[in-house]
């Protein structure tokens, strides 16, 4: 199991979801893409983040359906 690849996950959804609520035409398949583009570039390889999750597109989509705008951090 990946410590460092689940805390890049929480951290990148936690950055990047909530600027894409609003944004037409954003797909979850481009943010997956977008993820793993931003893991690659700082040495985080797929299968450290896939290791945690069942599957990072349904983790995505849950992040983006499920997300507050009202909810602090």
């Amino acid at each position: 199991m990946s410590t460092r690849g689940v805390n890049f996950l929480e951290q990148w959804i936690a950055n990047n979801v909530p600027g894409t609520i609003n944004a037409d035409g954003i797909s979850v398949d481009e943010l997956t893409h977008k993820l793993t583009a931003d893991a690659k570039a700082i040495g985080i390889k797929r299968v450290e983040i896939d290791e945690e999750v069942d599957s990072l597109y349904r983790t995505i989509l849950d992040a983006v359906v499920h997300f507050d705008p009202g909810l602090s951090e």
